[in-house]
Formats: structure tokens, C-alpha cells, sequence
């Protein structure tokens, strides 16, 4: 192999920018790429980057309708083209200038690295600008206009990949991932999320989702009540992923790293850690070495805690898929305080850990019926074992 892993990025691609004041924004990449520059997680000894391509209409359509490209890219070309009835020029997704190419080079970027997981030049490969796990068919949806990761696994499908695994661990249901391979037995998508009870999508995300007709079993939810904290999170994460994970057999993990799961995310209301996003982290990649041989793609997604989270924790990312996982009591560095400073105006954190501990109460230590975190991991080993051929009691 000519590495052992790789991150897909070039500047351009934070041009996927919805405008001032819309909680995506694409600064917390720049600050991301900073910081894992400054630690020498990405540079000469650390994770070398290479840049994204353009994916082209027929790389996206295999995903897409053609329909909904050719409405984006009208929207794209001239802004004030809006088209609500495919969720262009709605307030979470406003339309902008080069909306289609931004997003086709997102697309792009996921596609490159699972093409380069797939043929073996890397064990691993990173896409943060990615992960834009909403984006439908035929409409934009959350943020999202093209959905990368179905169109990377798609990709890994096409060409010759037996089972892909799609482990999402957005605290947002990641809806159009599962709704793109809802009836498709060669992938399973699992996502941890907070309920869909208490937050977007709303509607879908339930452990009863469990996929169509020929694909019986592979789409799993985990579906978490508000305020669940590291302990819980990674409890729950713990007594239904790897099992499942084991029992497939994926050729490929592709992960969705979203981390507004974090206590400080404006947008949601679960309640991790820095710390527990990151013990996280180290469980996909432990997974991916134990049943893929290591291969891993892994992507960025939501997370709006824009200066104080989101770049430590996917620094942490992409420490781990570089192989050398930062030490959480690394302390952040000057010039990227600065950085913060004089972009924010407010203070940086000052060290890559929240101080918090990533212990967590192994599921066969029993089941507490009167835990709300313990309520929805039995609803959905119920839901969803017993169509891998699982006991859910065990």
C-alpha cells in the first residue's frame, strides 16, 4: 500500500456554504484542517491529504434522481430559482451560487476515498466535508443536498464490494442513507441518534424501521432519549453495533462521525463529551480492523458547536484514522487559539479533552427496566437481532 490511510480534502470544498447565520457553517472545517495541521495529525508526518475530484452527473445520479440534479444545478446557476416542492430555497437549505459543483465535489471527495479503500491503496480514508446523510433521492433535506455517503456505498456496490456496513453515530436519524438501501440485503445501515420523538427528521428513526421486503433486518435505529451522556451512549452503542456488525460480516464500514451529539451542540439534546465522541471513534476502527481487514471510510456531518467542539473532535477523527490517536490531554495549540480568538472573538479550549471519563456499564452487567437509555437498547435488539440471526436476550 502506498499509505495506511488518507484524508480527501481541498479547500474548495467549504464552499458548500448556505450563508450567514445558517448553523452549517463551513468555517468549522477550516478550523478542523487547522488544528489537525498544528497537533501534526495532517502534514509531513502525519495524515497525508490528498485533493477531491468532481463527481460527474452520472456518479451522482446513480444515487439521484435526474430530475432533482438538473433542479439543482438551475438553482445553482441562478439562485433566485427556488423549488420547494424538492427542498430548494427552504430555510434549511437556501440556495446559493455553484450549489451543484460544491456538492458534486462533496460527493466526490466520499467517492475518492472509498474508491481508494476499495482498490487497497489505503486501509483507511476521511472525507470530513462530507457525510451529508439527509440528502433524498429526489429533494434536499437538512442541510443536505447530495447525499455522499449512499453515493460512496453505491460506488463500493458498483464495483465489486459483497456488503458495506453504514454505522452513523449523528445525533440526527440518518434517514436518506437508509431510505437510498432501505431494501438492498448487500448493505446494513445502523444509526445511533437521538429520538426521532424530541428531533429531526421526526418522523422516521424508530427501531421498528428495520428495511423493505428483501432486506429484512438491515436497517437498524437506535433511537436515544434526550440527555443520554457518555456512559449511556456508549453503553448503548456497545450492546447493539458490534453484535450486529459481527453477524453481517461488512466488507466495508462506512461511518457517519456527526458530532452534535455533544452537551454544547445548539441543535440537539443528547449530552457526550469530546471524550465519548472519541472512544467512539476508536470502537469503528477497532471494528474495522476485527471483521474488514480494515478497511474504513469514515465522513464528517452535523455538529454546530462550531469552534469549541467540532474541530477537536474531528481532529481526534482523524487522528485515528491516521493511526496515531491524539492524547486527550494534549493541549490545543497557541496559533489556534489565536485563530479562534480573532475569528470568534471568545476564548478556544484549551486542551483536546472535556475532562470527562469514557467508562460505561457493559450490557452484560443486565438490563434496568426502569432506565429510559436501557429501554430503547432492548427495543431495538428486539427490533432488529432477530433478522441477523441474533438472540435479543443475549
Amino acid at each position: 500500500m502506498a499509505g495506511s490511510a488518507r484524508l480527501v480534502y481541498d479547500e474548495s470544498l467549504t464552499a458548500y456554504d448556505f450563508g450567514p447565520g445558517h448553523p452549517l457553517a463551513p468555517i468549522r472545517v477550516r478550523l478542523t484542517v487547522e488544528l489537525a495541521k498544528e497537533l501534526g495529525v495532517l502534514g509531513p508526518n502525519g495524515l497525508p491529504t490528498v485533493k477531491a475530484p468532481m463527481a460527474s452527473d452520472d456518479l451522482v445520479a446513480t444515487v439521484h434522481d435526474k430530475a432533482y440534479i438538473e433542479a439543482v444545478r438551475r438553482s445553482s446557476e441562478d439562485p433566485s430559482l427556488l423549488d420547494l416542492s424538492v427542498g430548494l430555497g427552504s430555510s434549511d437549505n437556501p440556495t446559493f451560487e455553484g450549489m451543484h459543483e460544491v456538492s458534486a465535489h462533496i460527493v466526490g471527495a466520499s467517492v475518492e476515498a472509498a474508491r481508494s479503500v476499495w482498490e487497497g491503496e489505503v486501509l483507511h480514508a476521511a472525507n470530513i466535508a462530507g457525510g451529508l446523510h439527509h440528502a433524498m433521492p429526489g429533494a434536499a433535506s437538512g442541510f443536505c443536498v447530495y447525499n455522499d455517503p449512499a453515493v460512496a456505498i453505491q460506488w463500493l456496490l458498483d464495483n465489486g464490494c459483497p456488503r458495506v456496513a453504514y454505522v452513523d453515530l449523528d445525533v440526527h436519524h440518518g434517514d436518506g442513507v437508509q431510505d437510498v438501501f432501505y431494501d438492498e440485503p448487500r448493505v446494513l445501515t445502523i444509526s445511533v441518534h437521538e429520538s426521532p420523538r424530541t428531533l429531526f427528521p421526526y418522523v422516521t428513526g424508530f427501531p421498528s424501521e428495520t428495511g423493505g421486503p428483501a432486506a429484512e433486518g438491515m436497517a437498524v435505529n437506535l433511537a436515544l432519549p434526550e440527555n443520554t451522556a457518555d456512559a449511556g451512549w456508549l453503553r448503548a452503542f456497545h450492546a447493539v453495533v458490534p453484535q450486529l456488525l459481527e453477524a453481517f460480516e461488512p466488507t466495508v464500514i462506512v461511518s457517519q462521525h456527526g458530532c452534535d451529539s455533544h452537551v454544547d451542540d445548539p441543535l440537539a439534546h443528547l449530552a457526550l463529551s469530546v471524550d465519548g465522541q472519541r472512544a467512539a471513534y476508536l470502537a469503528v476502527h477497532e471494528l474495522a480492523h476485527q471483521l474488514c481487514e480494515g478497511r474504513w471510510v469514515a465522513t464528517g456531518g452535523g455538529g454546530y458547536a462550531i469552534a469549541s467542539v467540532v474541530p477537536r473532535v474531528w481532529t481526534h477523527l482523524l487522528s485515528i484514522v491516521g493511526g496515531a490517536p491524539v492524547d486527550p490531554e494534549t493541549p490545543t495549540p497557541p496559533g489556534w487559539r489565536e485563530l479562534v480568538q480573532r475569528l470568534f472573538g471568545r476564548p478556544a479550549p484549551l486542551s483536546m479533552t472535556d475532562g470527562c471519563s469514557a467508562a460505561y456499564r457493559d450490557w452484560s452487567s443486565g438490563y434496568d427496566p426502569a432506565d429510559p437509555v436501557d429501554r430503547a437498547i432492548i427495543a431495538t435488539r428486539t427490533a432488529s437481532f432477530p433478522g441477523l440471526g441474533l438472540d435479543p436476550s443475549y
